[in-house]
């Protein structure tokens, strides 16, 4: 074990003395025994856990996996000895204070003035919550979002019997404004879903210029920022998202993922609501859960009953331990991973092996095909195929993703002006991929050059 292991253990077992202190009065009292049995499970089930990706180390760069911070690990684990409920202040009295203090805090970072809000699951759930206020709000209007915006908003439509209306994007895969508009003034939309960050190319919608349509056509504004949310501290974005993400306070909602970039466990998710008014939806009486305060118990605000107390405090610990500022050691960190991506993205443009879509990254995603002889869609895909599996066995670890062949130039594939194309996809979160980037590209390269040989 190494040593930042240790300490890490170390400073677990400290804060576990301490919070134990606080229950020293109580009579002693039995807790279930942990011998060789446990052991022997706990070794199976850590070889178990051998059948993973290494989804914390700086060689995986393939899907949205980023390891929580050691802080917040411990505060998790610390937390788990209590266990407590946040639905209710007597099933977790410290924990909803801490819930409601970091809820605070991602309000804060987005510049809303005032706002109601809480953890979730993720951000499923999170966008669940704002769509049903949405259909209260507007009873039986259509939700609209972009053909790359995350299919969970179609799904939650459908749950909610709302009507889902889909707007094409454009060849850098952000909302089309025409075709919106022109969606508008055919249908009665109510919602029009802006996504900060799609979750295959890291595109961001131009919230700006929906908002100018707002006030023509009078619909409410959600923004799922789920993955990509916290690069609004990112000091080196460009700045099309720059005018995005900070106009984002003049949503009606906002959806962010802590467990993405905000370096917690899964799950945590958060939605947030500009008019505080909103909570009247969620009133409902349950006598034998709020008796014991009349201060806010977070179930009387949120769909979701029983909620993990541990995922307020892991969150809370980071926010305390890395403050949400522009200047900050946390925005460092999101803005090293752009820079990573950036500079990712120009080696893969010089490569003529590679085929870099039209646009640069947004954010923190590249996604790129792999140049076939036959200049088709179908041997393109075949090779990105070959290359991811060649990577995997290097230990550079990639995601595959189809994607529209109009996010890539017109000449790229000759005679196929429509349909999808398999990419290699790279999300590059973690600040030490900007570090790790000549060893990444070292993989790749000769993972491409075994893959096309």
């Amino acid at each position: 074990m190494d040593q930042p292991e240790d300490d890490f253990f170390a400073l677990l077992r400290e804060a576990q003395h301490r919070l134990d202190a606080g229950f020293a009065g109580l009579p002693p009292a039995p807790l279930p025994e942990m011998g060789s049995e446990a052991a022997n499970v706990l070794d199976e089930v850590a070889t178990r856990l051998h059948d993973n990706y290494p989804y914390g180390h700086p060689l995986y760069a393939g899907q949205m996996l980023k390891p929580p911070h050691p802080v917040a690990r411990a505060a998790y684990a610390l937390a788990m000895s209590v266990n407590p409920n946040n639905h209710a202040l007597d099933g977790g009295r410290a924990s909803s204070a801490m819930e409601m203090e970091a809820v605070a805090e991602l309000a804060k970072m987005f510049g809303l003035p005032q706002h109601l809000g809480h953890l979730t699951s993720g951000g499923t759930f999170a966008n669940l919550e704002a769509l049903w206020i949405s259909g209260q709000l507007l009873p039986g209007c259509a939700i609209a979002a972009s053909d790359q915006a995350h299919y969970t908003h179609s799904r939650i439509s459908g749950v909610l019997r709302l009507p889902f209306v889909e707007v094409a994007s454009d060849r850098t895969g952000r909302m089309d404004l025409a075709a919106l508009e022109c969606a508008l003034e055919a249908g009665d939309i109510g919602t029009v879903v802006v996504t900060l960050g799609t979750t295959a190319i890291g595109a961001v919608d131009p919230l700006p210029e929906i908002l100018a349509l707002q006030k023509k056509h009078g619909f409410r504004i959600h923004v799922d920022a789920a993955y990509g949310g916290y690069f609004t501290l990112a000091g080196n974005l460009g700045s099309e998202a720059r005018a995005a993400f900070d106009a984002v306070a003049q949503a009606d909602s906002i959806v962010v993922d802590p467990h993405k970039h905000g370096l917690q466990p899964y799950g945590c998710g958060a939605v947030l609501f500009r008019d505080p008014a909103v909570g009247r939806f969620y009133k409902h009486g349950s006598p034998y859960t709020y008796f014991t305060s009349g201060e806010l118990h977070l179930g009387e605000i949120s769909l979701e009953c029983s909620r993990a107390g541990a995922s307020a405090v892991a969150l809370w610990a980071t926010q305390r331990l890395l403050p949400y500022s522009r200047d900050g050691e946390f925005a460092r960190g999101i803005g090293k991973g752009r820079e990573a991506a950036i500079a990712f993205h120009r080696r893969i443009a010089s490569d003529p092996r590679f085929i870099a879509p039209v646009a640069a990254p947004q954010l923190d995603i590249v996604f790129y095909a792999v140049r076939s002889k036959e200049r088709t869609p179908e041997a393109s895909s075949e090779l990105a195929k070959r290359v991811f599996e060649c990577a995997g066995r290097l230990d550079l670890h990639l995601a595959l993703a189809a994607l529209p062949l109009r996010f890539f130039s017109p000449e790229t594939f000759p005679g196929y002006p429509s349909g999808n194309v398999t990419c290699l996809r790279s999300v590059m979160m973690k600040p030490e991929h900007l570090t790790w980037l000549d060893r990444i590209w070292q993989r790749l390269d000769e993972a491409t050059t075994a893959a096309i040989s």
